[in-house]
């Protein structure tokens, strides 16, 4: 579907990788489609019993890319594929673990909330701009964030939407582990690798009683994604996106 999510699998692990270095691992529709497809087939797969999710060296992803926000608030149709790769990525059956270094912005730094596992390089910075950009959370995140870091927290990042390091993530619970860049793949793997040789039947049950019911969260996905579409036609966000895309040049 696209050259920019690379899928392999390794033994029992499926590991989805964003690459499109050249723009930071910014996302497009089409990568956001082949990355909903992955999951789903490795949902799917009984050999497949747990999932990675990885970037690039110095960039897991920039968010989205900022023309297709642009062709939404300029009056174009968005397609589904954000809000089926939130939902696929919600309701995934399997755990996943992701690996995360340098750049985590936007949906960077949200994807890893619904992660089983996630570990972080010493120079990764997690983001979420969403105000600035004049638009909201997504991904769930507004329900998430509150509940794994507090409200105070949680504020700090979307809201505010100030800058966590690797070890402020770690102590707020946000990230699982930091380790160095030389290990981060390694360590990934390692921990899919042992997940994936669990008793399935008995982790499926263990994971769905942590995670809880499913429903909350894919409502306040579908609600945060009306509330986005409509922010992102705002005049208020169209003025930010343009003085971002302006900064840029």
């Amino acid at each position: 579907m696209t050259e920019h999510i690379v899928v392999e699998t390794k033994g029992a692990v499926q590991a989805i990788r964003m690459n499109r270095p050249d723009k930071k691992n910014a996302l497009t529709r089409a990568m956001y489609a082949a990355m909903a497809a992955a999951l789903a087939a490795g949902d799917a797969n009984p050999e497949t019993r747990a999932h990675v999710i990885l970037g690039v060296p110095g960039a897991f992803s920039a968010g989205n890319d900022i023309a297709d926000f642009m062709a939404v608030a300029m009056g174009g149709d968005g397609g589904t594929e954000v809000f089926d790769f939130l939902v696929a990525l919600a309701t995934c059956a399997k755990p996943i673990v992701s690996g995360v270094d340098g750049i985590a912005v936007g949906i960077g730094t949200t994807i890893n909330l619904h992660c089983d596992l996630t570990f972080a390089t010493p120079r990764t910075v997690f983001r979420t701009p969403f105000v600035d950009l004049g638009i909201v959370p997504e991904a769930g995140s507004s329900l998430i964030a509150p509940a794994l870091l507090g409200t105070q927290r949680a504020f700090a990042l979307l809201g505010l939407g100030e800058g966590f390091s690797a070890d402020r993530a770690k102590s707020a619970g946000l990230i699982y582990d930091v380790v160095d860049e030389d290990d981060l793949e390694e360590q990934v793997f390692a921990a899919a690798g042992r997940i994936a040789a669990k008793p399935p039947e008995a982790l499926r049950l263990a994971r769905e009683l942590m995670r809880g019911p499913r429903e909350p969260i894919v409502e306040r996905i579908r609600e945060e994604g009306r509330l986005f579409r409509e922010r992102l036609r705002s005049d208020e966000a169209k003025a930010a996106l343009m003085a971002f895309v302006n900064r840029k040049k």
